[in-house]
This record gives structure tokens, sequence and C-alpha cells, in this order.
């Protein structure tokens, strides 16, 4: 019957999510437990420059002698 599919169903979609959540598991310990920002467009960018000036990370910088 149609319900014996359903272990097959079950086996297949757990060797799907196995990967992902490793994947990430495996980011988060080898970045010291801090998730990278990854800029892929130009809205992303806009919030992490917003975040940076929100956050005074270039006043820290421009008081220690770097260049923005």
């Amino acid at each position: 019957m149609w319900f014996k599919i359903l272990r097959g169903l079950a086996v297949m979609g757990v060797c799907l999510t196995i990967p992902g959540i490793s994947t990430n598991l495996i980011q988060k310990y080898s970045n010291g437990g801090k998730e990278k920002r990854i800029v892929r467009n130009r809205y992303q960018w806009n919030l992490l420059e917003r975040d940076r000036s929100i956050s005074g990370l270039i006043v820290i910088m421009r008081l220690r002698g770097w260049r923005t």
C-alpha cells in the first residue's frame, strides 16, 4: 500500500538534511562560534555598513590610526 513508501521517504529526508546541518555545525565551530557575514547583493552590503556605523567600528579604527 501507499504507507509502505513512508519509511523510504523518511530515510531519504534524513539523508538530505544531514549535510546541511553538519555544514552549519562545522562552520560554527571552525569560526570560533561566530557566524560570518557574507555580502551577496547591494542590500546586504548596505545592512553591513549600517551595522558597522551603529556599532562605532569606524570611530575606533580612526582613533587607533587605521585607515578606513
